[in-house]
């Protein structure tokens, strides 16, 4: 029976170790948090306009993407033909 005593007193030990621990560790994040440090959900959100972006230019760029597969597309076809 005393080794069962024993056992609980030190689960309930590190169960206020790690409570205290845990307190620790929120004390760090809120103040790391409060020097704009912030690394959780919504990180960079704060401050920070999102760029919108023209039908002109996302034309533009969809063209090039498509420019660069036809290459590799290309590429590809000749690699066949040469085998």
């Amino acid at each position: 029976m005393a080794s069962f005593n024993q056992l609980l007193k030190q689960l309930r030990d590190k169960r206020s170790s790690a409570s205290r621990e845990l307190t620790r560790l929120d004390e760090a994040i809120a103040a790391l948090e409060q020097l704009g440090g912030s690394a959780g959900r919504g990180a960079g959100k704060r401050g920070r306009k999102r760029r919108t972006m023209s039908a002109a230019a996302r034309r533009k760029i969809a063209a090039a993407q498509r420019a660069r597969w036809a290459r590799v597309r290309q590429g590809r076809r000749q690699e066949k033909t040469a085998a």
